[in-house]
């Protein structure tokens, strides 16, 4: 399988999720963590970015940092899958690849 690709910054404070956005192939994943997060919620210019590619990368959020951030899993955009840290091993385990956005 492809590369996992994780992103732990905000993109309202810096480009990392939308320059991982445009490196990702057909068939990475993208796990947003800690401030990460907030790139899955709806409403915004990075909700169209994740809507874009979806058909062409699988789109995770790990859950307990959303709701560490006081998050309800309902803003989460439709695209984007939440998993909890089990998730992530499996994530990281089953990609050939583990390439972390800092």
């Amino acid at each position: 399988m492809g590369t996992l690709h994780t992103v732990n910054k905000s993109p309202f404070q810096n480009q990392t999720l939308l320059s991982c956005l445009a490196h990702v192939k057909d068939g990475d994943a993208v796990l947003m963590i800690e401030d990460g997060v907030y790139g899955a919620t709806t409403g915004t210019a990075v909700s169209d970015a994740l809507a874009k590619i979806s058909a062409d990368v699988s789109l995770y959020v790990l859950g307990p940092d959303l709701a560490a951030r006081g998050i309800d899993a309902g803003r989460i955009a439709e695209a984007v899958n939440s998993v909890d840290y089990e998730g992530f091993v499996d994530l990281a385990a089953t990609h050939d690849r583990v390439h972390n956005w800092l």
